[in-house]
């Protein structure tokens, strides 16, 4: 007998054709047969060692979170029901041009400072690869679910030309180059930067360009956190596009938002611009997560000038008067491109975790809040957190527009991306809910999605751009990647105050054909290994 058999469940195949009943077979990890209305039609039922009853349940393949930091979470937290508790069973990392392969032991020690607030600093990691293919072989000992990887483009200049503000030589290009295709080749899907990010904001285009050439003849994507989500976020996306179409590689656009005030209202511009390369040949997707507010790290607003060099340079900027002052400047008068080239407003900067526990005062503040209980400006507060914190402060940026998320989601091409930061007392709750918030907030109470729309846009559209020819729909032969999850109580348990609140009305999560969740609780199966870039 095969191993599984889900009876009486309604399939939502991420297809986004309607809903039917079946009952559907699960053997060595595979879907290996679904027989429609098998109770109706009175045949005789397939049998398995294991029978579980779906009546009321909805049947998907797995979520597959196109942006995540998961990169270090995977390896040190082995339970990861964050991500597996939400129906995803597939995550994208390398993301925003900064992780943790290739490097050399220099490089891996800069990345991991520049991104402690992202990651944690990693010293419960045995860091025991320097590849792209040693980090996938590694995430290959087990991990809670399957991961694909970008090679991020910040740490290669990093290895290569470093962390100064310069164009690369040609001979860097070159080894850069080299770089890139032995990512591709040992497994990477594609290539990720973070254009307002350190080192990656110091590439212009031209050396954007001849990278993405690369990924493009091996048949990955490039994936770009561009220069701006704020003044200019237009242009910005321009850019990309008109770069990816100038290098024949596909693209796809990270976290793809319209923030800050001078965007508000302006998501149709966006969606016009996109549609227009579309209609005229464009590869392109993109994905966002559901809420309005943003996460990243204080370090990141600073000014390019200010962080150019390092980490160990931006902190001696940081202690230095004078240099600090005209950092202030930067951020609180002519807008730093660290924050999109608007001036920042305090009172939208709100604590959400710090690497020093003797801070945590300041989590689930804002600067501004923080200043005001001190008697001081919020300049003084934020200096003062990133000198003790050693820059690794995680931060939200409360400066979305809900009209613009809702417009987005409905675009043809898009897809979901939890954008999730694992790490800090209060994390951004996209971390723990951006899936089940899509089906319990914008199908359910909202109708912004049809289910069936929402589910295709979760799961099959991102394994398109993925290239998978085995993940993303309910069919014969493919893998068993799947969620079981009731549409009526389907909702996200984490909110800003409870950001780490697991969600409810998803009781069965299989990976490979294995439960990392089962009746509502994670399992201890560890059945997820990377997912390798598949060859042209």
């Amino acid at each position: 007998m095969e191993d599984l058999v889900i009876r009486d469940a309604d399939v939502v195949d991420g297809s986004g054709a309607d809903a039917y009943r079946a009952d559907v077979v699960i053997d060595a990890g595979r879907i290996v047969s679904i027989v429609k209305e098998a109770a109706a039609a009175g045949c005789q039922r397939p049998r398995a060692v294991r029978e579980i009853d779906a009546e009321g349940l909805v049947l998907s393949p797995g979520f597959i979170d196109m942006h995540a930091h998961s990169d270090l979470a995977l390896l040190r937290d082995p339970d990861h029901s964050a991500k597996a508790a939400q129906g995803v069973t597939l995550e994208v990392l390398g993301q925003d041009g900064l992780s943790y392969a290739p490097v050399d032991d220099r490089t891996l020690e800069e990345v991991r400072r520049a991104i402690t607030g992202w990651n944690g600093y990693g010293d419960d990691i045995d860091f025991d690869w320097r590849s792209v293919g040693g980090y996938l072989d590694r995430l290959d000992r087990g991990i809670a679910v399957n991961a694909a990887y970008l090679i991020p483009q910040g740490t290669v200049r990093a290895l290569v030309v470093g962390w100064e503000d310069r164009a690369a030589t040609p001979g860097e290009l070159d080894r850069m180059r080299r770089l890139v295709a032995e990512g591709l080749e040992q497994g990477a899907v594609g290539l990720s930067s973070g254009l307002t990010y350190t080192p990656g904001m110091y590439a212009r285009d031209a050396e954007l360009t001849e990278l993405c050439r690369v990924v493009g003849s091996y048949g990955g994507y490039y994936c770009p956190h561009h220069r701006s989500y704020g003044a200019g976020a237009l242009e910005a996306y321009a850019e990309m596009v008109a770069l990816a179409r100038e290098a024949g590689c596909p693209l796809h656009l990270a976290h793809a938002t319209m923030n800050f005030g001078v965007n508000e209202g302006r998501a149709p511009e966006l969606l016009a611009l996109l549609d227009r390369a579309l209609d005229a040949g464009a590869d392109i997707t993109l994905d966002t997560y559901p809420y309005t507010p943003g996460c990243t790290t204080l370090a990141a607003l600073l000014p390019s000038w200010a962080s150019e060099g390092g980490p160990e340079e931006i902190l001696a900027r940081l202690g230095d008067p004078a240099t600090a002052a005209r950092i202030r400047h930067g951020l609180e008068v002519s807008g730093s491109d660290g924050c999109h080239g608007v001036p920042v407003e305090w009172e939208t900067i709100e604590v959400s975790g710090v690497s020093d526990p003797a801070l945590g005062e300041f989590v689930g503040r804002t600067v501004r809040e923080s200043a005001d209980l001190r008697g001081e400006a919020p300049w003084d507060t934020a200096r003062r957190l990133l000198l003790r914190d050693r820059l690794g402060t995680t931060i939200l940026q409360h400066v979305g527009h809900e009209e613009n998320v809702r417009a987005i989601m409905r675009h043809r091409t898009h897809t979901g991306g939890s954008d999730g930061i694992l790490r800090g007392s209060k994390p951004h709750p996209r971390a723990y809910g951006t899936f089940p918030r899509y089906l319990g907030e914008y199908v359910r109470e909202l109708g912004v999605l049809t289910l069936e729309e929402c589910v295709a846009h979760l799961t099959s559209r991102p394994a398109a751009r993925l290239r998978l020819p085995d993940r993303g729909l309910v069919r014969e032969g493919y893998r068993a990647d799947l969620v079981l999850f009731d549409p009526r109580t389907v909702a996200p348990g984490a909110t800003f105050a409870e950001p780490r609140r697991l969600p409810t009305g998803i009781p069965y999560v299989l990976v490979d054909g294995r439960f990392v969740i089962e009746d509502g609780r994670r399992t201890d199966a560890l059945p997820g290994r990377s997912v390798r870039r598949t060859p042209r």
